[in-house]
């Protein structure tokens, strides 16, 4: 028996009770798989080239099944569906519009503003187009009067930068598929094998063949296009994530850790993608996910010795985030995006050993992070590349990128021209950025947290400092980004983790050292799943 969360529910705590997962009927270990919905390939149809070819698996065949009218089609073959993506016009062009009130570079950011615009009694919703947003809720704010007078509420009460975003619709995607010569088009439609297994190719080339167990199935989007969901097994799943995320040649210890936190992960996030009506993406948004194409022995093995393990504080599934590469100091949730600090989620110089002591040489003061940034040796990440980087960028090239990222949020500062100086106004006690001035010729603005990493190319965390250039020139010719670490830093560092297991501690040990005060608990119906 499988365990499924699907039909998604108004919130997630009722698709939980829907199912049974919180009745005191469940047993004590859940023995069956959860199964999720796991976007694979997501707005497809945003051009008119794209396609899909499903195939099955040698001596299996495809099942496709839609509806025509009230009646249920099904269609075998043993032979490859290419998937195309047709423009269609449409008779009376229509007005897509909704009021996007937040434009974001990760979902944790958009989160909390979707909590505070909540509390201010505007329902809201989070997408993804392409970036996350946050509009009001499509189903409540459903005319063009409810819409604007939002909008001159939002923006009488300070939200400048709420916008409606409209477009006039005159043609729409349309997918279709050929089976025994004949053509099909339909907005919905499920792809199953008797083996379970299909495989995918999204493009032309054939080395972008990736194998998925369980059930397809493709279905609109908030968006006009569609997404490509996989509906697997959460053991399954893990197959498909932890070679990927961790890779094969990491020590077993690390890569039980992986398999506990990703399975944590993944049973944490099933609301991120709700409006679409589906729970997972398969990119870094989420956790890589790339069906069963890279599995091994090995990473099997991780998992199954670890199945149904999640890390849990105070009996609640924890925030299991985790990065490649902390830089030698891992992150508070805060000190990268807005909300409530999580207490198993702090700053935790990432080495065996005594090395720098945070509560003496707070990181927040610029010449101790300067001087921590000069140190070497004796972190779990010392041999790792990109423990240590710098990057020089012409001024040029860093205010075009600036811009483009300006324009995106809507801000008035993407029409300036020149920057003056660039300057880090206040950091963290980890190091990371909270605050970076940018002086133009129209007048400073200000990034925050992980809003660093989205407007900069060069820096691939916010644990760096500045150093002006003039390469000889009597101006300034640039800067010059000198940190550490990739990604976001917070939680377990993939690459520590397997410097702590070589050294011999267990996968229990490695998780309470990047999450103090967690506990590994087989998921049971005592554990709170979601805040």
């Amino acid at each position: 028996m499988k365990i499924s969360f699907w039909p998604y529910s108004h919130t997630v705590l009722t698709t939980f009770c829907l199912l049974g997962l919180t009745a005191a009927s469940r047993p004590e270990g859940i023995t069956e798989d959860v199964e999720l919905r796991v976007g694979i390939v997501q707005r497809f149809g945003d051009s008119p080239k794209e396609q899909i070819q499903l195939e099955p698996t040698q001596g299996d065949r495809l099942r496709l099944t839609f509806k025509t009218g009230n009646q249920q089609q099904t269609l075998v073959t043993a032979k490859p569906v290419k998937l195309e993506v047709m423009m269609q016009p449409i008779a009376q062009p229509t007005v897509e519009e909704q009021v996007v009130l937040g434009t974001y570079r990760t979902y944790e950011t958009a989160e909390d503003s979707a909590k505070n615009w909540r509390a201010k009694g505007i329902e809201v919703e989070i997408v993804q187009p392409e970036r996350w947003q946050i509009w009001a809720k499509r189903d409540v704010y459903s005319t063009p009067l409810l819409r604007r007078l939002l909008l001159e509420s939002v923006q009488a009460a300070g939200k400048k930068k709420a916008i409606i975003d409209t477009k006039i619709q005159q043609q729409t995607p349309q997918v279709s598929w050929v089976v025994n010569d004949k053509r099909y088009s339909h907005n919905y439609l499920e792809i199953s094998s008797s083996k379970n297994l299909v495989k995918v190719n999204e493009g032309k080339k054939p080395n972008n063949t990736r194998l998925y167990a369980g059930r397809l199935q493709l279905q609109p989007n908030a968006y006009g296009t569609y997404t490509l969901v996989n509906q697997v097994p959460l053991e399954t799943y893990l197959r498909g994530v932890v070679p990927y995320e961790i890779g094969a040649q990491a020590p077993m210890a690390a890569m039980e850790a992986q398999a506990i936190i990703a399975r944590t992960y993944a049973l944490r996030n099933l609301h991120r993608f709700a409006a679409d009506k589906y729970q997972l993406c398969a990119d870094t948004h989420c956790q890589v996910y790339y069906g069963l194409k890279g599995v091994t022995a090995v990473t099997d093995r991780a998992i199954a010795s670890t199945k149904g393990m999640v890390l849990t504080y105070n009996n609640e599934l924890v925030d299991a985030l985790y990065s490649s590469t902390t830089g030698g100091v891992t992150a508070a949730f805060s000190d990268v995006w807005n909300g409530d600090d999580r207490p198993y989620l702090k700053p935790i110089v990432d080495s065996p050993s005594n090395i720098w002591n945070i509560a003496g040489q707070n990181l927040a003061d610029e010449n101790n992070f300067q001087r921590f940034i000069r140190l070497q040796k004796g972190f779990n990440e010392s041999k790792w590349d990109l423990f240590r980087w710098r990057r020089e960028t012409k001024l040029e090239d860093i205010a075009k990128g600036l811009q483009k990222f300006l324009k995106v949020k809507n801000s008035p500062y993407a029409k300036f021209k020149t920057i003056k100086d660039m300057r880090i106004v206040k950091r963290s006690t980890s190091g990371r950025i909270l605050k970076l001035a940018v002086d133009t010729d129209i007048g400073t603005f200000h990034l925050h947290k992980d809003e660093v990493r989205s407007a900069f190319i060069a820096p691939v965390s916010t644990l760096f400092y500045l150093q002006p250039l003039n390469k000889g020139q009597p101006k300034l010719w640039g800067y010059a980004f000198i940190g550490g670490g990739l990604g976001h830093g917070v939680g377990l560092s993939q690459t520590g983790a397997q410097n702590l297991a070589k050294l011999g501690w267990s996968n229990e040990r490695i998780l309470q050292f990047y999450y103090p005060g967690t506990q590994i608990q087989v998921l049971n119906n005592t554990i709170k799943l979601i805040n």
